[in-house]
């Protein structure tokens, strides 16, 4: 049985000091960003910074969700991030299977892979390359050019390497052609990591707001991420920047809050159910064996 020393002890207390005060610090805007969003103006007037509101008001909501630019960049959002999701892991686990393979140009295609990962073409091509393909104000220009992160394809492509090798070539005794080993057993196999991958793109294409704003001038066609930066920062929503508001509107700090609360909500309850692929599927790709 081990018995922990004196500074053992020690250490330990120091990390669950350090642990609980970053936790606190990361509770603790949540909190305050829950409790403004369901306060009412009096909360305002008798107290400073508001963390627990005294008078329970759902007005903001009621009003955020009366506002019809808020549930159509919602419903944008949403769409958005499966279809780029979905895409963008179909795309990055197909090249990283193909580069797993020897063919001729393979370690040239390699090098042009890593060599992006290095070098980014930066803003003004990249604008001019989707305005050439006549993209800009379509959707296509949020999922083309951020179709594959050259990052997760080289840890996927290092995951795919860590799958043995007996299973590909029984399969190809059997007559299987390379499309048939990459839908039958490397998906298959490799769901823990493309459940990691999956979270990261879906947490980036749901919080993307740089590219929305730059390819897409239709209001119509903005994410929330873009309605709620309105919202919060360019323009207070007692002003007349987003059509369709309310005779009497609440407070905008809490129209404010709950616009960042409703905004957060859906990556808060997908993460935990992808919790325990994401920790699994990172580690079985760093690990070799």
């Amino acid at each position: 049985m081990h018995f922990k020393t004196k500074s053992d002890r020690w250490f330990d207390g120091i990390n669950y000091l350090l642990l609980s005060v970053v936790g606190l610090c990361m509770v603790f805007p949540l909190l305050y960003i829950f409790s403004v969003s369901f306060s009412t103006m009096q909360d305002f007037i008798q107290k400073d910074i508001v963390l627990w509101p005294s008078h329970w008001d759902l007005g903001a909501y009621k009003y955020i969700f009366d506002t019809p630019v808020f549930g159509r960049a919602m419903l944008v959002s949403a769409c958005l991030t499966v279809v780029i999701t979905l895409f963008n892991l179909l795309m990055t686990s197909m090249m990283a299977f193909a580069t797993v393979h020897s063919f001729v140009g393979s370690k040239l295609i390699l090098r042009m892979i890593i060599f992006t990962l290095l070098f980014s073409p930066g803003l003004i091509p990249s604008y001019l390359m989707v305005r050439n393909l006549h993209l800009i104000d379509t959707y296509w220009a949020l999922i083309l050019p951020g179709a594959i992160s050259t990052f997760n394809l080289i840890v996927i492509r290092q995951f795919f390497q860590n799958l043995p090798k007996e299973i590909f070539e029984a399969s190809k005794i059997d007559g299987a052609h390379e499309l048939q080993m990459f839908t039958k057993l490397v998906l298959p196999l490799s769901k823990p990591a493309l459940a990691a991958f999956a979270l990261f793109y879906a947490v980036d294409a749901w919080n993307a707001y740089f590219n929305v704003i730059l390819y897409i001038n239709d209001t119509t066609k903005w994410t929330i991420q873009v309605v709620l930066r309105q919202i919060v920062i360019v323009s207070p929503p007692d002003n007349n920047l987003i059509a369709s508001l309310l005779k009497d509107p609440p407070p905008a700090q809490t129209v404010q809050m709950a616009a960042v609360l409703v905004a957060t909500l859906p990556v808060l309850v997908i993460y935990p159910f992808l919790q325990k692929h994401f920790a699994k599927g990172v580690m079985l790709g760093s690990v070799k064996g």
